[in-house]
């Protein structure tokens, strides 16, 4: 599951990537966390358009979204079928742009079990899109929050040693198709696959990226760069004082 990305690129570089009318300025973001604000890229009277929005999908028949579970992503595989998410697919898809994400590899059997951070990006540092549904939320007071979440499929074989489960990252090519609010759910089924495997590299990287309060290049500092814990120093063996041989009182002794 996908719970952190980034988007540390220029905001004129994004807006020339996807080509939307409006000019935001936004400062580097370099550890996005779910309810936070994040950009999204849709489709309206035929043109695209940047919109803020809640990372944290709440479907329009919740009454209070302090009783339903925060969804951050959402299945490809059963999106069409499930209610919280089928007129979504059909209806409102959305581009969510980002430069990385990153994933945690469990391992190990105890109690907490070890996590290691691995952050995920092009080879050459460019933009890419995670495939997304939205939706506008009202609460019973009247208030309208747009929510939104990424899709995920099985992992591809970058991921795979890392987490069974993957980001939908669009073929560029495909997104005017994802954003076709007259395409089908069929028609853009077979877009939510596995990205390539060479889309991605893979880069073990520190545990900054776990602290939400952590928002700077430090947290995508590779593993191998930061600075090792140094082996503690061996205690020092004190030598034992000789002590004189008691004299042999003929007796055989077995210590």
């Amino acid at each position: 599951m996908c719970g952190r990305y980034a988007i540390t690129l220029p905001p004129e570089a994004m807006r020339a990537t996807f080509g939307y009318g409006e000019q935001p300025n936004f400062p580097p973001r370099y550890n996005v966390a779910p309810t936070q604000p994040v950009p999204v890229v849709l489709a309206q009277a035929g043109a695209r358009h940047f919109l803020l929005m809640r990372w944290g999908f709440i479907p329009g028949w919740v009454r209070d979204a302090k009783d339903f579970p925060l969804v951050i992503n959402i299945r490809s595989e059963s999106a069409a079928e499930k209610p919280s998410f089928r007129n979504a697919l059909t209806r409102r898809r959305c581009l969510l742009p980002a430069d990385a994400f990153y994933e945690w590899r469990r391992s190990g059997t105890g109690k907490p079990a070890r996590s290691e951070a691995f952050l995920f990006r092009r080879p050459d540092r460019g933009f890419f899109a995670f495939a997304a549904l939205w939706e506008t939320w009202s609460s019973p007071d009247g208030a309208e929050i747009d929510t939104v979440a990424m899709m995920t499929g099985p992992a591809n074989g970058t991921m795979a040693p890392i987490h069974h489960r993957c980001p939908i990252i669009l073929d560029p090519d495909d997104h005017d198709a994802w954003l076709d609010p007259q395409a089908t759910a069929q028609q853009i089924s077979p877009l939510l696959r596995p990205p390539p495997d060479d889309l991605f590299e893979a880069v073990a990287i520190g545990d900054a990226v776990n602290k939400v309060a952590n928002d700077g290049p430090e947290v995508q500092r590779a593993l191998a760069e930061l600075p090792q814990p140094e082996a503690p120093d061996e205690p020092k063996r004190h030598a034992r004082k000789a002590t004189r041989r008691p004299a042999d009182d003929g007796q055989g002794s077995l210590f």
